[in-house]
């Protein structure tokens, strides 16, 4: 029968068996296992476990006795010396290295050569060496002047009343300190890009301003992180001027060991505890600093401590949701 003229004429054609659905079905993406790391996980936290488990329940500890002592004013005044030691020497020390980083960079032969020699004895010889012939430095030289080389002495001073227990601490540090910031500094200048050296020339600047203003801030960013580690290890290494007669927190400790002999351990725990305490205070402020001289160099600064505690429970929660939902 034929169609009146005008009419459009539509044919249904059935998709073959095998294409695929329209319908899409929601699917939850099921993560690859690992055994291996739950396993890993697991014994790790047994061994934690156990572990705080006999710091909680070993009498020889004597946690009564540790909180005794941990804030005993002998203790803090302890402490305050060790602060004063690991500032001074800090400071100091930075600003040698810094001195010896750009002697051992110049075009003074001399220069590089008195820097060269300077780090390599002074990273040669134990500190304790170093801080232990500085006590008996009087024996050596009793004044010391200052006055024209080779001839007369304008003005003296006694050594030994100069030299007191602080003084050979900080300056004994101060020195072993300088001859590591020094390698830390001229790393991390080193570590600048010679294009930047390049373009400021260009630019027609003065040699101080392209190091005070583009290169050092730049070398900072090396800088930091090598050196807090080396601020970490100075104030671990206060613990040796009590063998210069300076009571700072081992010192005290150790004195305090021999006048109650049955509390030597709560005591060596209270120095433990002190030092962590320092040391975790440093490595909070190498984070921040890091993070702002991370600024211009990465897409995104890293999150702080307290964003990642956030990101976590936010992801928690939203898995707790997901589990709950299925």
């Amino acid at each position: 029968m034929s169609e009146p003229p005008g009419t459009t004429v539509s044919l249904a054609v059935a998709p073959p068996a095998d294409a695929p659905s329209k319908t899409l079905t929601a699917q939850r993406v099921q993560p690859l296992r690992r055994p291996g790391r739950w396993i890993a996980t697991l014994a790790v936290l047994v061994v934690v476990a156990q572990f705080v488990h006999g710091l909680a329940t070993n009498s020889f500890y004597q946690w009564d006795r540790f909180g005794y002592w941990f804030l005993r004013p002998t203790i803090l005044d302890g402490l305050v010396i060790t602060l004063q030691v690991a500032a001074l020497s800090a400071v100091l020390g930075l600003a040698g290295g810094i001195l010896l980083a750009l002697a051992r960079l110049s075009g003074s032969p001399v220069l590089r050569a008195v820097s060269w020699t300077y780090v390599w004895a002074l990273r040669s010889i134990p500190l304790i060496v170093v801080l232990i012939f500085l006590y008996n430095f009087s024996a050596l030289y009793k004044t010391l002047s200052i006055g024209v080389p080779f001839g007369p002495a304008i003005f003296s001073f006694d050594e030994s009343r100069l030299a007191t227990d602080m003084a050979v601490a900080v300056v004994g540090l101060s020195l072993n300190e300088a001859a590591y910031a020094a390698e830390v500094v001229r790393g991390g200048i080193l570590s600048v890009d010679q294009g930047q050296h390049e373009a400021a020339s260009a630019l027609g600047l003065p040699k101080r301003y392209q190091f005070r203003r583009i290169v050092f801030p730049q070398a900072l960013r090396s800088i930091t992180p090598n050196y807090v580690n080396q601020l970490i290890g100075l104030i671990k290494s206060t613990s040796l001027v009590f063998y210069v007669s300076l009571l700072d927190l081992f010192g005290s400790a150790q004195t305090m060991g021999s006048t109650y002999p049955g509390d030597i351990v709560p005591l060596l725990l209270v120095v433990t505890v002190w030092y962590l305490i320092l040391t975790s205070v440093v490595s909070v402020i190498q984070f921040y600093v890091e993070r702002h001289y991370a600024r211009g160099a990465t897409r995104s600064l890293p999150p702080t401590p307290f964003q990642q505690l956030r990101t976590g429970l936010t992801d928690l929660r939203a898995r707790i949701r997901r589990e709950t939902a299925l």
